[in-house]
């Protein structure tokens, strides 16, 4: 199960069960989703042939670098947060702090992408994934700056319109279509 979504996973090869129970140290069973489009996004924010797999909500979280940065300068933390806390599949660079906010569509490199919505964002962005200890921020902040909706939000939720596409870093980012806004698309 993810989230609300029943998915049917296919298990892989008792040698792959074998070699990741070693090297984690805990006994597991290694699966995959062999048919993608087993588990739909939701439909309220995309298409009906938008699929997802095992990711949390959507195929990719993109984030900004001068969002984070907006963010750091609003904590009250000594240590700035690391974008690792929101775990985003793409970091851009140059753009305005909050300006992905109202992005629509999007081209990296070669691939065009929808901005379906902004991500609401959970408890596990307060985690230190390098020490695993638990603290009240981002949320903390968030909660007194971007929150609507009873949600605190940063990054947006994007699905890609290029299949078989390949991110790479350091790849041109495009704005193909923005909207101004208040608050995030949701």
């Amino acid at each position: 199960q993810v989230w609300s979504s029943q998915v049917a996973a296919t298990p892989a090869t008792p040698a792959a069960h074998a070699w990741f129970s070693e090297v984690l140290g805990v006994a597991l069973r290694l699966v995959y989703l062999d048919d993608p489009r087993r588990r739909p996004t939701d439909p309220a924010y995309g298409r009906d042939t938008d699929v997802v797999s095992f990711a949390d909500g959507y195929p990719l979280l993109l984030t900004t670098r001068e969002s984070l940065d907006a963010l750091n300068d609003l904590t009250d933390g000594p240590d700035p947060l690391p974008m690792t806390r929101f775990r985003p599949n793409a970091v851009v660079t140059g753009a305005q702090a909050w300006s992905e906010d109202g992005w629509r569509r999007i081209r990296i490199g070669d691939a065009e992408f929808r901005v379906v919505k902004a991500c609401g964002r959970c408890v596990l962005t307060t985690i230190d994934p390098d020490t695993a200890t638990r603290g009240p921020e981002p949320l903390r902040t968030l909660a007194r700056n971007r929150r609507w909706d009873g949600k605190v939000w940063f990054g947006v939720n994007l699905v890609p319109d290029t299949p078989g596409a390949i991110l790479r870093v350091g790849a041109p980012v495009e704005i193909l279509d923005a909207v101004s806004v208040a608050e995030p698309l949701r």
